[in-house]
Formats: C-alpha cells, structure tokens, sequence
C-alpha cells in the first residue's frame, strides 16, 4: 500500500483547505456528509491522523486514537437519527475493495432499506460483477 499522502482530500478537509459539510467533530475524529451519496444519508468518518487504511490504522494508532474513532462512528450515527432504523457501516482496503482516497475512512450509510450486502451475483477471479438474479 501506498505511503500516507498529506495533499490527499481528506486531508486537506482536515486542514480546512476544502469545505465539507461537518456532522461532528471530536478530538481523534471528524465526520462529514459524503459528496456522492449512495444513500439517503451517507456520511464520512475519518481520524485526524495520517492513516492510509484501516490496516495502517489498527497496527500504528494509539488505543485512544482507535477507540476514539469508533466512538465517533457511533456518536454520528445517534446524531443523525439512524440507530432506530439502522445503518451499514464499512471501510475499504486496497485495490480490490476500490478504496478510492487512501486515507482511512468509515462510510455510515442509512435512511432507507439498503437490502443485502452483496444482492445475488458472484465476484470470478478476475474480479468482474456479474449479477445472477
């Protein structure tokens, strides 16, 4: 995996560089409304330190770093209303998950029914989505 990129979205978002649209923001954690949504609500949380992914994260922060960061994933969730209804939560790592920012990031995506996680179709080794229903 890639070295930690300071000039990354998400980083700069941190600095303040770039605008966001702040749901909460605690000492080790900042979340954020995503800009393509794919959900009804579809919000971002990051930690505040220079994690490429949640690998980079789990072996190299710090207890209080890590527990901060789930802590904020719930806070958020309770904030907007979705414990009730419920809400998916997720993180991805690498090339094949298709991490697109290479910053650590948690996707807290709810506000409606989101069905299964992977709706009838199998992944061949070549990595190509075809449906089966």
């Amino acid at each position: 995996m890639a070295d930690y990129d300071n000039n990354n979205i998400f980083a700069k978002i941190l600095r303040g560089e770039l605008p966001s649209k702040k749901v909460l923001e605690t000492e080790y954690a900042f979340a954020f409304h995503d800009i393509n949504p794919q959900a009804p609500t579809h919000v971002l949380v990051i930690p505040k330190g220079p994690y490429v992914s949640m690998d980079d994260f789990t072996a190299n922060a710090s207890a209080e770093e890590i527990a901060g960061l789930w802590r904020a994933v719930g806070d958020t969730a309770r904030t907007l209303g979705l414990v009730e209804g419920g809400y998916r939560i997720m993180a991805n790592h690498g090339h094949h998950a298709h991490q697109e920012v290479f910053h650590l990031h948690v996707h807290i995506l709810g506000g409606r029914p989101l069905g299964p996680m992977l709706e009838g179709g199998d992944v061949p080794p070549d990595g190509t989505w075809e449906r089966t229903s």
